[in-house]
């Protein structure tokens, strides 16, 4: 007996595109006054993608845990190895830079930039930047004191992580929290905000 074929079988399987997820992004703060700003940071990225924060523990003196959003994990130095008993068992800033899209240090401090630039990991920010995969993003937005920001190490650090892949947000000129007027400001949180999310959106979002 013969069946009739089903209507539409000749035609080509139509492949259905997941829905693209929100974006991962590691946010990270170092010693810097600019660190006040780090809630209002946090609350810009988290209205549309998914964030986790790591904060050294010069940040911590500067930054208000209560501004943070409520649900936003924040990682610190103690954290590095409280998960780690044995061979196999995770490691955080590895765990950290599996799972993000991009990373945002902002403020990245004059110390900071000097020990990323001469390949240190001595703390839990540094250790997620020394084992970055570069093929992936990471944006630092500066902040120190004028003289510090024309300090001819300055320089030289900043060319080699430019060499590295990482993108500038340059600072400002304002008055400074020392009372200096001057170039070396954290460019605003929403500047930062608005930069990193025009590139993120540029390109073809992740789906896994």
């Amino acid at each position: 007996m013969a069946y009739p074929e089903p209507q539409g079988a000749d035609r080509e399987m139509v492949k259905v595109n997941p829905t693209p997820r929100k974006p991962r992004v590691l946010l990270a703060a170092s010693g810097s006054v600019a660190a006040i700003k780090f809630g209002n940071l946090c609350h810009c990225f988290s209205e549309w993608a998914e964030v986790k924060a790591v904060a050294t523990k010069a940040s911590l003196h500067f930054i208000d845990i209560a501004s943070l959003p409520k649900d936003l994990k924040l990682y610190t130095d103690e954290e590095e190895w409280s998960s780690w008993g044995k061979i196999g068992d995770s490691v955080l800033h590895i765990e950290l830079r599996r799972w993000a899209d991009i990373m945002v240090i902002a403020p990245l401090s004059a110390n900071t930039l000097g020990k990323i630039a001469g390949g240190l990991c001595d703390n839990l920010l540094t250790c997620v930047v020394r084992a970055w995969d570069y093929s992936k993003p990471m944006f630092v937005a500066p902040a120190m004191n004028t003289f510090m920001w024309s300090n001819p190490f300055t320089e030289k650090h900043l060319m080699t992580i430019d060499e590295l892949g990482i993108s500038l947000i340059p600072p400002v000129s304002k008055r400074l929290a020392c009372g200096d007027y001057g170039n070396g400001a954290m460019a605003e949180p929403s500047l930062i905000h608005s930069t990193v999310r025009l590139f993120l959106e540029s390109r073809p979002q992740p789906s896994d």
